[in-house]
């Protein structure tokens, strides 16, 4: 492999056929290019779209209270179905295999104020494990707590807008001021960043549902349940929906069909369903991308046949000089491997190069983002190369292998 002489005839013959080494080449080096640039432009579009499930845990379960829309046990449709925390309890106990679990309740806009300061902002109590069903990331202080749910404290944690907005300036501490809120002093106990898309979420502050439903509303009613799956298999999260659907159903008394009268939102089916959409994206572009590879290959293959074919006489003296079966292989593939390996090369770097071009300089998308190939990816093609030119140069590799010295020097 490392024989000089060996390298000079490759250097030798590649000199003497330059614009067919150029072709053959090129073949192998597009080849890999539009591997690279499909995975990569694949991997940009997977990037955009989990983005888009940013904000909320993948396996979160969110329960909606609506209206019937069936007929059921002699009851008709169009029943407001109002949850409450009798609810929440039911299904905190009776599902079980959930990890975290919160009730909310929404209150729209509120009027929030601070000193001078003033704006309306998305009033939203919750129990504390909403933290981190909806995936939020304390920058200041901490959100809520068991005890603040116990002790019917007025606390509140906001959103880095809310507190960009009530207090002024990067740098001034919003943890421990007190903010108004609908009349009523609340005191800044965290300030959080959410990573959902949308922009009220940063205007967002969550105070404990206990404290709330004294405060403002005098009742125990809740808008919304969520929890989190754990690490159940799908099967599993599936059956805990179906069973938080049936404790529903009987208690309000509606057809655990109609899904108007509860909404259910299994975030996990959307995650399965789109893992399995970008997995048969990647078998499709690997598909092409191979495909077009081998099309190089087979390129290469016939160019190392028509090499065989006019060193024939070459080969004939060589093993008639005592030259083994395998250094005549040996010689052919590596000839092969030099070819598609250097062409490949340059096809992955001006691929990659190509891709970090244009996460660079392209503009900001939701379903586009970060199109680029890992590490992996390229340890792959890497390694794709060092089989596509053994393939290459296998089948000339053993035709010259057996050709006999007499019949080679009476080649004309």
């Amino acid at each position: 492999m490392f024989e000089i002489d060996k390298w000079q005839e490759i250097y030798s013959t590649v000199k003497k056929n330059k614009l067919r080494t150029f072709l053959t080449g090129f073949s192998v080096a597009w080849g890999i290019f539009m591997l690279i640039i499909l995975l990569g432009s694949g991997n940009g579009l997977e990037n955009g779209v989990r983005e888009q499930f940013k904000g909320g845990a993948t396996n979160g379960v969110w329960i909606s209270s609506g209206m019937t829309s069936m007929e059921y046990r002699g009851l008709k449709s169009g029943r407001r179905i109002s949850f409450t925390n009798e609810d929440y309890k039911l299904i905190r106990d009776g599902v079980k295999g959930h990890d975290h679990i919160s009730a909310r309740l929404f209150m729209g806009n509120t009027i929030t104020s601070y000193k001078t300061n003033y704006g309306s902002f998305f009033l939203s109590p919750c129990h504390p494990d909403y933290g981190v069903i909806k995936e939020i990331q304390m920058l200041e202080g901490r959100f809520l707590n068991q005890i603040d749910i116990r002790d019917y404290r007025k606390v509140a944690s906001i959103g880095e807008k809310v507190k960009a907005e009530l207090f002024k300036g990067r740098d001034t501490l919003a943890v421990g001021k007190y903010i108004n809120i609908n009349g009523v002093l609340f005191q800044v106990v965290g300030v959080f960043r959410d990573f959902a898309r949308e922009d009220d979420q940063q205007r967002r502050i969550y105070v404990p549902i206990t404290t709330a439903q004294r405060v403002f509303n005098g009742n125990t009613e809740i808008s919304q349940i969520s929890f989190t799956t754990g690490n159940s298999t799908p099967e599993e999260a599936d059956a805990m929906v179906n069973e938080a659907r049936t404790l529903l159903s009987n208690k309000h008394v509606f057809d655990p069909k109609d899904e108007r009268a509860a909404s259910f939102w299994n975030k996990s089916e959307d995650v399965r369903r789109f893992n399995a959409l970008f997995a048969g994206i990647r078998l499709f572009i690997w598909i092409i991308g191979i495909g077009t590879i081998i099309a190089g290959i087979v390129g290469v293959s016939n160019i190392m046949m028509i090499v065989v074919k006019e060193r024939t006489k070459e080969i004939g003296v060589r093993k008639a000089l005592g030259a083994t079966p395998f250094s005549i292989i040996a010689l052919v593939l590596q000839e092969a491997i030099v070819i598609t390996a250097f062409a490949g090369y340059i096809g992955l770097v001006l691929g990659i190069g190509l891709l970090e071009l244009v996460a660079r300089n392209m503009p900001q998308s939701e379903f586009f983002k970060n199109p680029e190939a890992n590490l992996s990816i390229a340890l792959g093609a890497t390694i794709l190369l060092i089989i596509a030119g053994t393939m290459a140069g296998f089948f000339p590799a053993m035709k010259a292998a057996r050709i006999k010295p007499i019949e080679a020097l009476r080649d004309e």
